[in-house]
């Protein structure tokens, strides 16, 4: 039988999910009803912006837009770390019908004009800490000042407005963001975000995780990445809870805990490598019982082994839930339920939020349950394609459903299991190894903090099986311990045949193992 699951729909008498239609009505609800209430906490002042003054600002910086010239459907970038900055030039933008694409500060300049241009965009919203803007269009640098008090301010200077067709010509004042996929400047992807897509992303994640006014969290993850932007920013917001805005705008390990007491947060969301950096820093800096109390943590962008996941169980002693999403969803896709609301099932990424999931072999065909396949996603968060590639949407949007390029299974309570992705794929021989898989069996090693894995070249084989592990401070495990540690859990060929122990891995901006630059340091 195929496998085609649908979200569970949620007792309606327990909790209702915000009512919004998009960006531009996100705040109106708060600031209407509940207008002195914190919105957001900023820099290491911890100064309070409430729902008011934060729509004010919006409507000031929408205002100067409009002024400008600047028309329905254009689009402006918007560069700028997790500041007040960041916030107020997102829904200033939205107010004046403007389409935001989110920019990633640490990228090259080189990289940054190239997705300027791609896009077309009119112009780019600087925040802190950008200094460099040589870029192909103006950039517009914006300022918020917030006193102790709660009064707040805003500079900004509109210059002329570029005018670049490319890829911006196919926007409409039905969008509302454009998001780059992970990539270089020539490979990252441009999707386009609708009002739609927006407000069902939210709905989603408010409802998944029963969020409210008495709900904080603190910005982990950069507002540039769907992760940070969905689930922390706009689900905060709009279900009118409050998010703390760390010192410079960036996640630090060092203050974390003290930022999470200062806003009470109930929740917080990071990908794997962030939480295990806090786990392993715990014994040190988790405050314990001076720590607030969490109603969950969450875990997305890329797999947490299951290991981890039962170790920050015990540790910071609340449930950890595994979502799943990617930027053509709007980000949240699966998500694993609280608790009392459904079953939690470590090692897998939930049931689908609002949307339908389905397992699909070659040709399309729906996999029977328990058989791994490609993932595919359909549903109102789904975006319509790339922007300026035809070639690529066709490939990726089939019929209405996105697919993936993960490989999963459902089993028959239709949770998902990620099992590894396609381009990733080892052949060795002819048996395909999910590198994902080993990672995740060297991952349960005592003593390994980090594994990538990877394929080298061979003459024989084809590819064979490379790992490179990072081990714990203090811990005296070596390569033949590990080695042994696999042969015990992995098939003969899944082992690997070079394993290097090494300082540290790289990664990427939003927090996901480089697998490139894993490839092209240890492969060779």
């Amino acid at each position: 039988m195929a496998a085609v699951v649908a979200a569970a729909v949620r007792d309606a008498d327990r909790y209702r999910p915000p009512t919004l239609t998009g960006l531009v009505d996100l705040l109106d609800r708060q600031a209407r009803e509940r207008p002195y209430a914190r919105a957001l906490v900023v820099g290491g002042e911890r100064v309070h912006l409430s729902y008011r003054a934060l729509a004010a600002l919006a409507d000031d910086v929408a205002a100067r837009l409009g002024g400008a010239g600047l028309r329905r459907g254009d689009a402006v970038g918007v560069l700028s770390a997790n500041t007040a900055e960041f916030v107020v030039a997102l829904f200033g933008a939205a107010r004046a019908g403007l389409v935001v694409a989110p920019l990633d500060p640490a990228l090259p300049m080189a990289q940054l004009s190239a997705r300027v241009s791609a896009l077309g965009a009119r112009g780019v919203l600087v925040g802190p800490p950008v200094a460099d803007t040589r870029l192909p269009v103006q950039a517009w640098p914006l300022r918020v000042g917030v006193s102790r008090a709660g009064t707040a301010s805003v500079t900004l200077d509109v210059g002329p407005a570029a005018h670049l067709p490319r890829a911006a010509a196919e926007l409409s004042g039905d969008d509302a963001l454009v998001m780059f996929t992970a990539g270089t400047s020539a490979r990252a992807k441009m999707v386009p975000l609708t009002h739609t897509n927006v407000t069902a992303s939210v709905r989603n994640i408010c409802a998944t995780y029963e969020l409210g006014p008495r709900d904080a969290t603190v910005a982990v993850m950069p507002f540039f990445h769907g992760h940070g932007l969905f689930a922390a920013l706009l689900a905060s917001l709009a279900s009118g809870g409050c998010v703390l805005l760390p010192e410079r705008g960036r996640f630090s390990a060092t203050t974390f805990w003290d930022d999470m007491r200062a806003v009470a947060a109930t929740w917080f969301t990071a990908v794997p490598a962030l939480h295990e950096i806090l786990l392993d820093r715990s014994e040190q800096e988790y405050p314990g019982p001076q720590a607030p109390p969490l109603k969950f943590v969450r875990s997305c962008s890329a797999p947490l082994n299951t290991a981890t996941q039962r170790a920050l169980e015990r540790t910071f002693g609340a449930p950890l839930l595994s979502a799943y999403g990617m930027t053509e969803s709007s980000h949240q896709a699966t998500s694993e339920p609280l608790p009392g609301r459904g079953e939690l099932k470590q090692g897998s990424v939930g049931r689908p939020t609002g949307v339908e999931v389905r397992v699909v072999g070659p040709g399309g065909i729906p996999c029977p349950v328990g058989v791994e396949g490609e993932v595919w996603v359909q549903g109102p968060t789904v975006a319509r394609g790339y922007l300026g590639d035809a070639d690529e949407t066709s490939y990726t949007f089939v019929d209405g459903w996105l697919r993936t390029g993960d490989l999963g299974l459902l089993d028959a309570d239709g949770y998902l299991s990620l099992t590894g992705r396609i381009t990733n794929l080892i052949n060795r021989g002819g048996e395909k190894i999910a590198p994902e898989h080993v990672e995740d069996i060297l991952a349960g090693c005592p003593g390994v903090a980090e594994a990538a894995v990877f394929a080298v070249p061979d003459a024989t084989y084809g590819q064979r099986v490379g790992a490179a592990v990072v081990v714990r401070d203090g811990e005296g495990v070596d390569a033949a311990e590990i080695l042994r540690y696999c042969r015990d859990r992995l098939a003969a060929f899944e082992v690997p045949d070079r394993l290097e122990v090494v300082d540290a891995l790289p990664y990427t901006a939003k927090g996901g193992l480089d697998r490139k630059a894993v490839q092209a340091r240890y492969a060779p």
